[in-house]
């Protein structure tokens, strides 16, 4: 069975106006005020977290130190999980390439760097997670993408075939992770990190996703 995985942030949809939000309470918690940008540092949202309190405690000049990491990321995960879908978005015919996969025959499954209640939540309030024959999310395995197995992990509980199964993503992360599975590798070159996909030499760079069935047929024909 024919498999496609997904990515979700910065793939599927745009999160980063809700993980800059987030972000943004920890820095008026400290007593700074919002100190990132939606529009500005949507590609720091996408790097996770930590990512983003490290930004912004440079920015603020302050030391970036672990222990202040690891003190405010629950913090920002809270506050997330609290407000985690007023600003998000599904990517234009993300989901309408998803049934036109299925409908196909593939099965389709997502695997991402977002705690997996978090992954569970946004999908749920988007009104799509029925849509998706498995989810593996950042902690659901001992290892998180670019390491293969949550790859590996969501292409068997999905039903497919590792030797038949392709990742779409927008970053290095989800481009390494397709290699070292020995997967295709296809980046959509719209995501909210603006990474410069080409130059990843993926085996394939959509610009919409009404691309998508056609380029998965010909990376996994019958």
């Amino acid at each position: 069975m024919r498999a496609v995985i997904f990515d979700l942030d910065g793939t599927l949809a745009d999160t980063s106006g809700d993980l800059i939000a987030a972000a943004n309470q920890c820095f008026i918690a400290m007593g700074d005020g919002p100190v990132l940008d939606a529009a500005r540092d949507a590609a720091v949202a996408l790097g996770g977290g930590r990512a983003m309190l490290t930004a912004g405690l440079l920015r603020l000049g302050r030391p970036v130190d672990p222990e202040v990491l690891d003190q405010w990321y629950p913090v920002l995960l809270e506050a997330y999980g609290a407000d985690i879908c007023r600003h998000t978005v599904l990517y234009d015919g993300a989901m309408r390439a998803v049934e036109t996969l299925q409908n196909a025959g593939f099965k389709t499954a997502i695997c991402t760097n977002k705690p997996f209640a978090l992954a569970q939540q946004l999908l749920q309030d988007l009104g799509v997670r029925d849509q998706f024959a498995a989810l593996i999310g950042a902690d659901s395995l001992p290892t998180r993408k670019p390491d293969p197995a949550p790859l590996r992990a969501a292409v068997e509980q999905s039903g497919g075939l590792l030797e038949k199964a392709c990742l779409v993503g927008d970053t290095a992360t989800d481009h390494n992770t397709a290699r070292a599975a020995n997967v295709p590798s296809i980046l959509v070159s719209f995501g909210a990190g603006r990474e410069d996909v080409h130059a990843l030499r993926p085996d394939a760079v959509i610009d919409h996703f009404d691309e998508l069935h056609a380029v998965v047929e010909r990376l996994l024909p019958q």
